[in-house]
């Protein structure tokens, strides 16, 4: 049997197994409740975050929890991924781009009645840059020379050197406003200045919200009352849990080949929409024989992207060259400068000193993308004499610990949720290993210029060189792939970036 007609062949008995999983479940469970109680959500996800603080971990499952409905910003994310007002109603930026005045919301308190002000958001930002801080993304505040209060609404931040991104990062779950008195427990009990107040969370299980009834924006309080995010890892419970109505929605549904299943189902609706979830295989770039450009080169045109969509995700993705979406600015489709051909590849790999190939281990998290598209890519590697073995990893704890911080893997999989993160090549250290000064100095650049023509033009060059070195194998984009019910609206079909946000979300009459 040829690949193409394995890979078809497999992809018909997921549907085909799917639908009968789906079948089954809904006649072995109770049908859907009649949604006597239009002001509670049970929402799906299939990772449970490891804390509740998006300030002190990284983690993209803490934010889906607390971001936007427990913490807020100075400023926001929009489901389009503009930059909108939050806590600070507006601000001036000095013509030198070096000076930055929020003019602060007055009347917001936390929700154990503490004030927010200048000086609670001077705390915040200057907690998040501290020398001592573990704020996973330290690095948006590095440029900050320094952090005033002159009176309880404004609050001025001064810069070391122009950075056209500071206003885009202070939006992000790392930058929120956190009190003086609550920030140290915020891990598992988050006391913020959202629409939802933190009630429960019941490890292994749920995490459960309730209104702010006294929130600051009075023409925007949520129409819900209480809010369960439930935990559940497989699909198949997923899709069973959905059916019967246990839960409402699943805005990140985790098995594509089970959404035929859903369609015929007059009381859930499907929704596919646009993510910045990046598929790469990362490879350690200190290691033989990774360090070597010409057998990263090689090893990307033994894989024919297209393929690997179909068999691992049911064809619902997009193939990428560099790292970076169809949806960031700039974009450049790079998918063709090392595409697939397994001839070259081979011939790149004797160029390279390995005639015979060879064998490596890939580290691969749990998460169902994984192990899929590493079973897919093992079979196209073998095609070109590599072997590669593939070593199930826990994740985040395993992962983080093995391959994250100690960097002891040889490659590894996984989808990055940050939008426009493209910079990760350049942070020193980075679980890639990959080090490139010639790079380095165009995200410099990028940082240094406001004028958007530029920018995206320097985004390309920066596309370009991530194509050419291959510091990762870049894989595929993957969908937002959303299940709910027919009777909800509000919830974001796109995702410029991670999250759940339940504002906007309510019952149709």
């Amino acid at each position: 049997m040829t690949m193409t007609r394995m890979f078809s062949a497999r992809r018909r008995l997921f549907k085909a197994s799917a639908v009968a999983g789906l079948i089954l479940f809904s006649g072995l469970l109770a049908p859907h409740s009649a949604f006597a109680a239009k002001t509670s959500l049970v929402l799906g996800m299939s990772v449970e975050p490891t804390g509740l603080d998006p300030t002190i971990a990284a983690p993209v499952a803490i934010g889906q929890v607390t971001w936007a409905n427990v913490f807020e910003g100075l400023v926001t994310i929009t489901e389009d991924g503009k930059i909108a007002p939050q806590l600070a109603e507006s601000w001036d930026i000095s013509p030198d781009g070096l000076t930055y005045t929020f003019k602060l919301r007055k009347g917001v308190t936390f929700h154990d009645g503490e004030a927010f002000n200048a000086a609670v958001a001077k705390f915040s930002l200057d907690r998040a840059r501290d020398a001592q801080s573990v704020n996973p993304q330290k690095r948006f505040f590095a440029q900050i020379d320094s952090i005033d209060a002159p009176d309880e609404a404004r609050l001025v931040v001064k810069l070391k050197q122009k950075n056209s991104s500071l206003l885009y990062w202070l939006g992000w779950p790392a930058s929120v406003m956190v009190a003086p008195k609550t920030a140290n427990d915020n891990k598992t009990t988050p006391i913020g200045t959202g629409p939802f107040k933190f009630v429960s969370w019941a490890k292994g299980d749920r995490v459960e919200l309730a209104a702010n009834a006294d929130y600051w924006d009075k023409d925007a309080k949520p129409a819900l009352d209480k809010v369960t995010f439930r935990f559940i890892g497989d699909a198949q419970a997923q899709a069973a849990a959905l059916k019967s109505g246990d839960v409402d929605a699943i805005p990140e549904f985790a098995a594509p080949e089970l959404m035929e299943g859903f369609k015929d189902d007059s009381k859930l609706t499907t929704v596919i929409g646009n993510t910045e979830l990046k598929v790469v295989a990362g490879m350690n770039n200190d290691r033989k024989p990774f360090n070597d450009k010409r057998v990263r080169q090689a090893l990307m045109m033994a894989l024919d992207r297209k393929m690997i969509v179909e068999g691992a995700w049911s064809g619902l993705g997009t193939p990428i060259g560099s790292h970076y979406t169809p949806n960031d600015r700039g974009y450049i489709d790079l998918t063709g400068k090392f595409g697939y051909d397994p001839s070259k590849a081979k011939a790149l790999l004797a160029d390279a000193g390995y005639p015979n190939g060879f064998s490596f281990t890939i580290k691969t998290p749990q998460m169902a993308y994984a192990p899929r598209s590493a079973e897919i890519m093992q079979a196209m590697f073998a095609e070109i004499g590599v072997t590669m073995n593939i070593e199930p990893t826990e994740f985040p704890a395993k992962w983080v610990s093995d391959v994250f911080k100690a960097g002891d893997y040889d490659m590894t999989i996984v989808a990055h949720a940050e939008p426009m993160d493209i910079d990760i090549y350049a942070r020193d250290p980075y679980y890639f290993h990959y080090k490139n000064p010639a790079f380095n100095e165009v995200l410099q650049q990028v940082e240094a210029t406001t004028d958007p023509g530029e920018q995206e033009k320097l985004y390309g060059q920066a596309q370009t060189i991530l194509a050419e070195d291959v510091p990762a194998l870049y894989l595929f984009v993957m969908p937002k792939l959303g299940v709910w019910n027919a009777k909800l609206t509000g919830l974001w079909k796109d995702e410029p970036i991670p999250s759940n946000v339940l504002s906007k979300v309510r019952w149709k009459d």
